[in-house]
């Protein structure tokens, strides 16, 4: 990766894939209700972990299961 640019973006997208997501915004990535969030979460068809009382989420894993889902389709 010669040219800065690439090499920033590349970085960049790593960094955020590693990003700890909320409910809410799930929610938002995802257009869907908080309340289809949660069940998702709930029943295990969404990645999540629960930590006490609240859902977090990889940015990396929902954007794997959106794929994967689209996939399927």
């Amino acid at each position: 990766m010669n040219n800065p640019m690439t090499a920033s973006i590349v970085t960049q997208a790593t960094t955020t894939d590693g990003e700890i997501l909320t409910v809410q915004e799930v929610a938002r990535f995802l257009r869907v209700p908080k309340s289809t969030v949660y069940k998702l979460a709930r029943v295990g068809e969404l990645p999540a972990s629960k930590i006490g009382k609240h859902w977090r989420f990889l940015r990396r894993d929902i954007h794997d299961w959106m794929h994967s889902r689209s996939q399927a389709a």
